[in-house]
Formats: structure tokens, sequence, C-alpha cells
């Protein structure tokens, strides 16, 4: 089996040079790749301090891997961070983090490039983050005896670890020397495969938006559209999301105090076209973040579409409801961000792989929502009934303080012994 997927990596690899000329994404894979191990030497040959490895796939792992290395960098200076990423989403982002003292893509995982890498970086200890189990990478960091914990980790019965033929995957979980995983279920799983070496730890994001919350910046020109109105913020939504969202808003906005902020997930020119069209068809007055200036009448406005990059988890302070975008889709994208500064949540009907959510709702500070009519009725209800809307905010907020400690529990048992 360890040969076939090798043998797939480098199909994999392969396949995507191959579309490298015509494929933005795959084209940053696959460039981004050349030179890794010379930037590496560069950056590391004169190295005497200790180094920590971590990896993340894309830049929702990075959320969750950046508390921690926060914590480690304000209580153990001594330790240089490399931070690798396996997708472009993530690197091409946060490329420049200035606590990493070396980002770079992680090159594919072969026997040659894990031994290559780990003799360069020579880790002290390496954290990966919720996923992204790279065979070679963590079969010849065991045989080396170096730390290497998991963190965040969430798993479920469908994964292949849990399968009659995962086998060799399996494995893989035994290179770890803890994982941290977010609950009693993983556990469980990973206890039924014969892994005995987890600890339930819960989610690191959970530090992350509790942090963002308390360094928050004002943003110009919204407390100017806000006025005395309600405000629904719609963070990263999709194009179903965004249909219903209109319909609802029509309806309602000429009789209810309410306004409305949309920040799509897309951002690309030709989807703020087709949401300011929407906007136009319904007769909705509105206007794009990037035309405002001090010039701008925001007030006339009735929502407003956020066209700029990094705002969102900054917008929900000045929110009264959130909905969430992606449940129509592939799930849900963030609600710890509303969460933590309590707003009462909607969103569509996908979003059970995400337990922060299926806490939410059983606990009535997030409401999930399949049609019109549905959004509607919980829709008109938090915006009329205040002493519900305060409650379900209340809610979501009191859950993420008992969610929080992730970070202190991986920093406490990681660092106990050096």
């Amino acid at each position: 089996m360890k040969i076939l997927y090798t043998i797939g990596i480098y199909l994999y690899a392969f396949l995507l040079k191959l579309v490298s000329p015509v494929h933005p994404k795959a084209k940053l894979w696959v460039d981004g790749r050349k030179g890794v191990f010379q930037k590496l030497e560069n950056s590391l040959k004169t190295n005497q301090n200790p180094v920590i490895w971590m990896h993340v796939s894309s830049l929702g792992e990075f959320e969750q891997g950046r508390p921690l290395i926060e914590q480690i960098k304000q209580k153990y200076p001594e330790y240089k961070i490399v931070l690798t990423f396996f997708s472009p989403s993530g690197y091409e982002i946060r490329k420049d983090y200035p606590l990493a003292d070396v980002v770079v893509y992680l090159p594919i995982d072969t026997p040659r490039n894990a031994k290559r890498f780990l003799n360069l970086v020579k880790p002290k200890k390496i954290f990966f983050v919720k996923y992204d189990f790279w065979y070679h990478y963590l079969s010849e960091a065991h045989r080396r005896n170096i730390p290497t914990y998991l963190i965040s980790a969430l798993f479920r019965e469908n994964q292949l670890f849990f399968k009659p033929y995962g086998r060799f995957y399996r494995k893989i979980l035994h290179f770890f020397t803890t994982m941290f995983v977010q609950d009693k279920n993983s556990v469980e799983l990973l206890n039924s495969v014969g892994y005995n070496k987890a600890i339930i730890a819960g989610d690191t994001r959970v530090d992350r938006v509790a942090d963002l919350a308390e360094q928050v910046q004002p943003i110009p020109y919204i407390d100017d559209l806000k006025q005395d109105a309600l405000l629904l913020i719609a963070g990263s939504t999709w194009q179903p999301d965004e249909e219903l969202l209109l319909s609802f808003f029509k309806k309602y906005h000429t009789s209810l105090p309410v306004k409305l902020i949309v920040a799509p997930h897309e951002i690309d020119h030709a989807h703020v076209e087709q949401l300011s069209k929407m906007f136009k068809d319904a007769s909705i007055s509105h206007i794009r973040y990037s035309s405002l200036s001090e010039n701008t009448k925001v007030e006339d406005y009735v929502a407003l579409i956020i066209d700029s990059i990094g705002l969102l988890s900054s917008l929900y302070q000045y929110g009264d409801i959130a909905y969430i975008g992606g449940g129509f889709g592939a799930g849900i994208h963030n609600t710890l961000e509303p969460a933590t500064f309590g707003l009462p949540i909607i969103f569509g009907e996908k979003y059970h792989k995400f337990n922060e959510a299926v806490s939410l709702v059983a606990l009535k500070g997030a409401f999930s929502i399949n049609q019109l009519s549905e959004l509607e009725e919980i829709g008109k209800k938090l915006l009329t009934d205040s002493g519900f809307r305060e409650k379900s905010g209340n809610v979501a907020k009191a859950f993420i303080s008992s969610q929080k400690g992730a970070v202190d529990i991986v920093i406490s048992y990681c660092f106990s012994e050096k």
C-alpha cells in the first residue's frame, strides 16, 4: 500500500504540473514549491535555536494553529517557527506572517523530500493542525523520535482510518506522539482502532476568535450606515444564500428597522457585479464598501456589499443578527466569529460536520433553515422580539466562553518537560 500511496503522490504532482499553464491555483501550487529547500537552507544554516515545525493545510487550519504560535512566541521566544502550507489559498495570504521565522510550501510527500526537509529544519517538536496526514513526513519524524502532535483534530466514523480497508491509514495515526482532539467521539473512535494517546482539548479556533473580539478595531462608515437600525450581517455567502437573503430583505426592510451587510465568500469582479445586479433588481438601495468616502451619505443606503478582504470578523461587532453562508453548498463557514460577539446566527442545512454549529443549534444560539419560509419565520422573530434576540445572542457568546482554553492545554502538555 505504501508503494501505491507514493505513486499516487507523484501522479498528483505530475497532473498539477500538467494543468498549471491553464489553471492559476495549480500554477501557484507548482511554482511555489520551486526553491523551497534552498530557502530553508538559507534561512536556517546559521540557526542555533531550537525549531518548531507547524504544518497546516490552508487558511482555516492556519487560524487554528495561529494562537498556538502566538503563545509559543510569548512564553518560549527561543524557539524558531517553521510554518508550512499545503494549499495556495493559505500560503499566498499568510506567507508574510511575522511570527513565523520561515514560511514555505510543504514539498510533496516523498521519502526523499521528508528526509531532506527534516535534515534542514531539525525540528525539536512538530505540530500538525486538524488533518493533512502525510505518511512519509510523519513516519520519518517517528523514526527520528521527534515529538509530533496533532491539534484541533476531529474524527468521524466515515473516515478511512475506521474502515476495514483502512489499515495503512491507521498506521499513520500511531506516528503521532499525542493527539489533541475536539470531542469525546474522536477519542472513542481512536480507541476503537488501538490509538490511546488522545486528549480532549477542544478547538484552538475558539481561543483565536476570543482574542479577535478583545482586539477588534473600528471599521469606518459602519456606524453611519447602521444609525438606529438593526443590522443583519451576512458573512461568506454564496449565490443560493444571497437569493434567499434578498428575498427576505426585500419583503421586510421597508416595514422593519433593519439594514443589511453582505460579505460574499468570493469577491471577484464578476460575483460582486452579479450581487449588485440582484440588489438593483430587488429595488434595494445599496453601495459597495470600496466606493465609500468621506463625502458619501452612507445613511441613505439600506445595504452594503463588502468587496474588500479582511473586514468580516471585525464587522460582527456592529451586528445584531448574523447569517453565515455555505449551508446550501459544501458546508457552512465560520460561526465562531459572530458567536463571540454575541450574535444569534442563521445558516443553511449543511452544518452537521461542524461541532460548534451543532452545539449552537442545540442551545438555540443558532438556527438552521432550508427554505425562504423558514428564514422569514426565524428572521422576523429575531428582528421583532428583542428579548428572544438578546437571549439567543447571549447563549452564543456563553458557548464561546465555555469552549476556551485549548491552547493552554496543548502548551502545558507539550512543554511541561521541555
